[in-house]
């Protein structure tokens, strides 16, 4: 498991990241479920790795990407600061690489002045972290 962060244009977008030897389609499974059970509901779903076989590309790995969110949480959040929409929806990519199958996703930041929004952050972040995590238990 591997807490992360990426730099874009100033901006600091934390990540976190876990891989395992679980068949891919279990763990999308896994996360479809996760998510539901965590009072989220799927507002997209991309199979972009489906979609290019699909286009001809024959043994195209498996990229997927999927978005979820929960109304009385983003209204938490929104009500805090409106700029939060800007980390709206949740969002979760899974994809094979050299025989794993890799989860990733986007975490809130928490070092804002607005502690309130830091301590939701910090609760959120949780959130997402059980959600892959459980997906990825064998």
């Amino acid at each position: 498991m591997t807490g992360c962060a990426a730099q874009t244009a100033g901006e600091f977008l934390p990540y976190y990241q876990v891989e395992t030897h679980k068949p891919y389609d279990e763990v999308l499974s896994e996360l479809q479920v996760a998510i539901s059970e965590n009072n989220f509901r799927i507002t997209g779903h991309s199979r972009v790795g489906k979609v290019i076989r699909d286009r001809g590309t024959k043994n195209f790995p498996d990229y997927d990407t999927i978005q979820f969110c929960n109304l009385t949480e983003a209204k938490t959040i929104l009500l805090m600061s409106p700029a939060t929409i800007r980390f709206m929806p949740c969002n979760v990519v899974l994809y094979e690489y050299q025989g794993k199958t890799i989860v990733r996703t986007h975490l809130l930041p928490t070092d804002s002045e607005n502690k309130e929004l830091n301590t939701f952050s910090d609760k959120m972040n949780a959130v997402l972290k059980n959600i892959v995590n459980f997906a990825i238990e064998e």
